[in-house]
């Protein structure tokens, strides 16, 4: 495996949880999961060399977010996570900044999403449609800043870029996604998007497992971790 370069981020400061068959990281933005065309250093590639053996990818978080990610370091532990992901057993919240909040303080979404290939883009109905797929997830608004608000999200699906299209389709989207129309997009190019949550069971011992990841650094997210305190 090819050795850490100086100006390679330090691993070890990611992560939140590790034993013989699991290894848990707070992802920071703009890192993809897996070596995409960029050729840049993936998750999986620095975990492995943390790591010291091949990893396997169980989930996956869009490359702009930040937030807990878990890799499994055998393929009966990836076989067993994945069943429970398979099976919705496993939690998972997020939080989102928004300009627009949605009218309601807490509410279900519920739609129709298509996968667009060409345009790595989601597309969202209202109603089912040939190809597409139920999209759930339960949000509730726990924060507010002078221009931003704070939401708290459940998935109950998970769909690609389901967050991000489906807060888009009811005027809501998430801080710096140009991509599904926010005006701006961050300077770092990230999305204001964190996996912050997740909730599974060992697959070894069935024990609860509860990781935690802490928001990234910058202005506004720090403001809503002290309102947060």
């Amino acid at each position: 495996m090819e050795e850490l370069k100086a100006e390679t981020p330090k691993i070890s400061d990611w992560v939140l949880y590790k034993n013989n068959q699991l290894i848990a990281f707070n992802k920071p933005a703009g890192i993809p999961i897996q070596p995409d065309k960029t050729e840049e250093k993936s998750l999986l590639d620095l975990g492995e060399i943390y790591a010291k053996s091949n990893l396997f990818v169980i989930h996956r978080i869009d490359r702009p977010a930040s937030g807990v990610v878990v890799l499994a370091k055998s393929k009966k532990g990836l076989a067993r996570m994945n069943a429970q992901f398979q099976e919705r057993t496993i939690q998972k919240t997020y939080l989102a900044v928004v300009k627009n909040p949605p009218k309601a303080q807490s509410g279900q979404l519920t739609h129709y999403l298509r996968k667009n290939e060409k345009a790595n883009k989601t597309q969202v109905f209202d109603e089912p449609i040939k190809g597409g797929k139920q999209a759930i997830l339960n949000y509730k608004i726990i924060g507010k800043s002078d221009n931003y608000s704070l939401l708290e999200i459940d998935l109950e699906t998970g769909r690609h870029h389901q967050i991000r299209a489906q807060l888009a389709k009811i005027g809501s989207p998430i801080k710096g996604d140009v991509k599904y129309g926010a005006r701006r997009s961050n300077k770092d190019r990230s999305i204001h998007l964190h996996a912050w949550k997740l909730s599974f069971q060992h697959p070894v011992t069935s024990e609860t497992v509860d990781l935690i990841a802490d928001m990234p650094d910058d202005s506004i997210w720090n403001f809503f971790k002290s309102e947060m305190r």
